[in-house]
C-alpha cells in the first residue's frame, strides 16, 4: 500500500473512533496482564464473563497466590485451556512477587519471560497499561493486514515488523485497537462486511464485495 494511502487508511479510522479502547475488563496493570493472558485462544466476551469474580477475589499478585491454583481454575473454567491458564496465572503472580516487587514490568523482554505471556500479550499490556506504542498482532490484525495489503506476510512476527515500519508515528498508539475493531466487526474472517468498510477503496482484497 502506498504511503499516502496508509495515511488515509488510519485517518479514516481516527475520524470514526478517535480514542479506541480495548474490550477486556480490568482494574489495574496486573488484572490487565491476567485478562490478556486468559484471552489467548478465547474471546474477550468469554474472558469478561469469568474475570469479575476472579478480580473481586484477587486483584494483586499476593491475593492471586493466596487464592491458589485450584480456586483460580474454578473461576476460569468456562475459558478455553483453563487448566494451563490457571497454572500460568498462579506462577506469573508468584514471579511478580519474587522478582518484581509485585509490580508488572514495562519491558517486553521481562513480560515475555512470565509464564503464559507471549509477544502479543506483552505488546497489549505495554500499550494499554503503560501507554507505550506497540502493535500486538492477533488473528484480526493479521487478517486485516494481509487482506488490505497494508502489511502482507506469512507470519505474525513479519506482519508486526512490517506494520511497525509502515504505520506513521502519529497513528501508532491507536493503530492496534483500530485494526482489531475493524477485523472483529467489519473485516470478519468468514464474510467481510465490505459494504460498511470505511477503507473499501484503499483495500487490495481481490474478493471484496460491493
Amino acid at each position: 500500500m502506498k504511503k499516502e494511502n496508509i495515511v488515509e487508511f488510519f485517518t479514516r479510522f481516527q475520524a470514526i473512533e478517535p480514542e479506541p479502547k480495548g474490550e477486556l475488563d480490568y482494574v489495574n496493570p496486573f488484572t490487565l496482564l491476567v485478562a490478556v493472558a486468559l484471552s489467548a485462544q478465547a474471546t474477550d466476551v468469554g474472558v469478561n464473563k469469568a474475570t469479575p469474580a476472579l478480580f473481586a477475589a484477587a486483584d494483586t499478585p499476593e491475593k492471586m497466590v493466596a487464592l491458589g491454583e485450584d480456586k483460580i481454575r474454578e473461576h476460569i473454567k468456562t475459558i478455553g485451556l483453563f487448566n494451563a491458564k490457571a497454572k500460568n496465572v498462579y506462577k506469573l503472580s508468584q514471579i511478580l512477587i519474587d522478582d518484581y516487587d509485585s509490580i508488572v514490568p514495562q519491558t517486553r523482554d521481562a513480560l515475555v519471560s512470565l509464564p503464559g505471556v507471549g509477544r502479543k500479550t506483552a505488546n497489549v499490556v505495554m500499550s494499554m497499561a503503560f501507554g507505550i506504542p506497540t502493535i500486538a498482532v492477533d488473528t484480526h490484525i493479521f487478517r486485516v493486514s494481509n487482506r488490505t495489503g497494508l502489511a502482507k506476510a506469512k507470519t505474525v512476527d513479519k506482519v508486526e515488523e512490517k506494520l511497525e515500519r509502515v504505520i506513521p508515528d502519529e497513528f501508532k498508539f491507536h493503530a492496534h485497537h483500530w485494526m482489531i475493531l475493524h477485523g472483529r466487526y467489519i473485516c470478519k474472517a468468514r464474510k467481510p462486511d465490505c459494504g460498511k468498510c470505511s477503507v473499501y477503496d484503499l483495500c487490495a482484497f481481490k474478493d471484496k464485495t460491493a
